[in-house]
This record gives structure tokens, sequence and C-alpha cells, in this order.
């Protein structure tokens, strides 16, 4: 079977390239080891995804907002960062949309939404263009690429050739370790625990980052629960992995008051609302983004920690810059895997990246340390940056993806 890309790995990232290409011409395969019903009906997976105002817009340009349903987009207005115990001197930094063009710094979408409007938009049968062939409940064993194509044998004995293979298939991308580049890694040593919760005070559509003392906890504000109508949030808090495991199983009215009180009630008495889910913190920084006939996407060009909430945002930058490379050599009739336009798309991905990538690492790493010295600097960083309003501004303009 022959392609023009093999795209491996049908999540986010990897449907939208495919719908990014549809109208283009050329044809794409994607590859994914979860079944047809799965990837068209994704579970709920804790995971509420921090959209950025540029993120958004690139949704809508790809079909895939309009699909999410208004009900499943909640609103981030401002941003609250927090350092210490209430009970204690408490550092606050608030970042307000009033900062920024925009009458909300940005939005929040459950991870199953987005890659269930991802797959309608790329599916869509009513639609004009060129769907992608799915190739699902199948792996990728072997993959080889050469002047000439890529070649991958999958798990069935099936061989596939493509002018460029793609590896959208997470941080850990075993694709992109099949050819040979290898990533650095770095283990935060926890856990984190996400799952929905109601409370009985108003989050006012603020994000919550708070770095407590042997704890870090975030706050997602989402829609209203459709069932109770109280005021609901994504919940993230983050521990050793011991730690965690005796939370998980609590049941659910022991969670609640576990959660409240790791929150100190600041927003009242707070009840689960939805399935735990845990994962481990690891990020993730590629030695390389291509290779000969081949390219990284989404978490397999970068692995962000979750602290600023770019991680899916840096993945829509990648696809639009691929495929943005993709369609101009299409058009002017060149190789789309030609590695001068493989080397434009790398290096535009890793200026967009790197800045925030190790910014980001140097934030958690400091904020995960107990020590007095690191305690007391976080803490006076937290107050000066909410002093000092160009800061703050910078940080709204890196919230929007407006920067």
């Amino acid at each position: 079977m022959d392609f023009d890309l093999l795209v491996v790995g049908a999540g986010p990232a990897g449907l939208c390239l495919a719908r990014s290409l549809r109208h283009s011409g050329l044809s794409v395969a994607l590859v994914d080891p979860q079944d047809r019903d799965t990837l068209a009906n994704p579970p709920f997976d804790g995971r509420e995804i921090a959209l950025t105002q540029r993120s958004a817009s690139h949704l809508r340009d790809l079909g895939i907002w309009p699909r999410l349903g208004d009900g499943h987009i909640s609103a981030l207005r401002d941003a609250l960062v927090l350092d210490g115990h209430p009970s204690a001197r408490q550092a606050r930094m608030r970042i307000g949309h009033e900062l920024s063009p925009c009458s909300e710094l940005g939005f929040l979408v459950g991870n199953h939404h987005i890659r269930r409007a991802a797959w309608q938009a790329s599916f869509d049968t009513c639609e004009p263009g060129q769907a992608p062939t799915l190739l699902h409940g199948r792996r990728v064993v072997h993959i080889h690429t050469d002047a000439r194509e890529a070649r991958a044998v999958l798990d069935d004995g099936r061989t596939l050739t493509a002018r460029l293979a793609v590896a959208a298939d997470s941080r850990h991308s075993t694709t992109r370790r099949a050819m040979g580049i290898g990533a650095d890694l770095h283990d935060y040593g926890r856990t984190m625990l996400v799952c929905p919760m109601t409370h009985d005070g108003d989050h006012q559509q603020t994000a919550w980052e708070w770095f407590d003392h042997g704890q870090t906890l975030a706050l997602l504000p989402m829609n209203p629960c459709p069932q109770t109508g109280h005021h609901r949030s994504s919940v993230v808090l983050t521990l050793p992995a011991r730690d965690i495991d005796p939370l998980m199983a609590l049941p659910g009215a022991a969670f609640g008051e576990a959660m409240t009180q790791r929150f100190a009630r600041q927003l009242g008495a707070m009840r689960l609302a939805g399935t735990r889910h845990t994962y481990p913190l690891v990020g993730v920084w590629p030695h390389a983004l291509v290779g000969r006939r081949f390219a990284a996407i989404g978490d397999a060009a970068v692995g962000m920690h979750p602290v600023t909430a770019h991680g899916f945002n840096l993945g829509l930058h990648s696809v639009q810059a691929l495929s943005d490379m993709l369609l101009q050599a299409h058009r002017l009739g060149a190789d789309i895997a030609d590695p001068g336009g493989l080397a434009r798309y790398e290096r535009r991905h890793r200026s967009a990246s790197r800045g925030l990538y190790f910014a980001t690492h140097a934030v958690a790493s400091l904020y995960t340390r107990e020590q007095p010295p690191a305690r007391l600097l976080r803490h006076a960083l937290v107050q000066l940056g909410e002093r000092f309003v160009p800061f703050k501004r910078a940080v709204a303009a890196s919230l929007t993806g407006l920067a």
C-alpha cells in the first residue's frame, strides 16, 4: 500500500495533521493500535486541555472547533498563581484577562472531546476532500527510510510505503526511537492525579496553579455540572507516586473530604464528579525532530511538563508548521520530504518550543523542591511577579498564545 504520508498515531496531533491535508490531494494513512470505535468515541481520560486563543483559532480553521459543542468549552478568563498555605503568608499573583486584548485568556476543553471532534472532521464523508486511510488495531513493528521512500511493516505482515513517515505516537514514541533518534528524559519523580470535582465556592472562570508545601495543586474551571448545576472544575494534584496510591483507593466521599482539606476549603466542600486518573510526570526533549523522510509532531516532538498547560498548544504548532511546509512543497511540485523543507520545519518548531520547554523545566524543578531556600525563593518570585505588571502582561500574552 503506497501513500504520500504515513502517520503513526491517530491521537489529536495525528488527526489534526490529517485534517489539515484533507483538501491538498495528498494521500494519508493513519496507523493506530486502538480499535475504530475507541478512536471515534474516545473515553474520558481525566485530562482537560487549556487552549490558547491561537490554538482555538487554528482549530476553527481546521473545522474542528464547531464540532466540540458549546457545552464542552469553558472560558478561562484569568489565572492565579499561589505559593504557600493560606494559614501562613500565602503569596498570590493574578494574571487577568484585561492584560490581553481578549475577554478571556483561553479555553478549557476535555481531551476526549478534542479527539472526537478531530476524528469527525477528518472522517466526515459529507465533507469534500480525501479522508485518510485508517489502519486501526495495528502496530508498526519495523520502519526504514531511504532516499526514495519510507517503508513500514505492520504487526499483521502488511507493508506500507510512503514519501514521508510522521511520528505522532506520544512522548515515548517508539517510531522516533526506531528511526534512531534519542531523547533527553527528565522524570520528575511525581505522579499527577486528575479528576472532575464540584465545589461550593465559585471558581470565577479562574485557573489556579498552587505550589503548596509538599504538594502542587491545580484547578481548571469547567462549566457547571450538568446533573447538579454545582460549580465544577478539573482538579490536578501532584505528589510522589507512593502518596497518590492511597488517595486513588479512597471511596468517593472520603476522597472528596481529603481534597477539600488539601485545598484548605478555599472553594468550600468538594465532591468527586467523575473518574480519577493518574499520569507520571516525565518531560521529553528529542535530540532531533526530523530524519531522512521522517518528522515528529505533537508529544513525539516535545513532551511538556503540564505546569504551563502548553503541551497540546505546542502540538498544534507542530501540526501547523509541518502542514505549511508540506502544502507549499506540494503546490510547487517539490518533494514533500526534501531535507531542506524538513530542516525548516524543525527550526520553526524548535524556535517555538525550546524556550518554553526549558523555562517550564526550571519552574517545575524549583517548585518540587522542599528545602527552605527553594521555598523562600519561589515565594519571593510570586510576590515580585504580582507587583511587576510588564511580567504579568508577558505571561498573559503567553497564555493566550498571542505573544
